[in-house]
């Protein structure tokens, strides 16, 4: 990004930026490579804590999860 003028912020933490103002909580993306993108910039603009970057597999996993335990219940 150092090559294009006038861009002092990488795409991703200005999402990242956005969507911490809009009061979003978890940050779902559904490419790998987002995942890692994502959450580089959740740290790189010290919004850890605040703003959780998920993959769309990982709320699946913890839908079923939780049928699991109210079925064994």
């Amino acid at each position: 990004m150092e090559d294009v003028p006038g861009i002092k912020e990488r795409p991703a933490e200005n999402r990242i930026r956005e969507a911490a103002a809009l009061g979003v909580g978890t940050f779902v993306v559904a490419c790998p490579k987002d995942l890692a993108m994502f959450r580089d910039a959740v740290k790189t603009t010290g919004l850890e804590g605040k703003i959780a970057v998920k993959d769309v597999a990982e709320l699946v996993w913890e839908a079923l999860d939780g049928e699991r335990k109210e079925e064994a219940a």
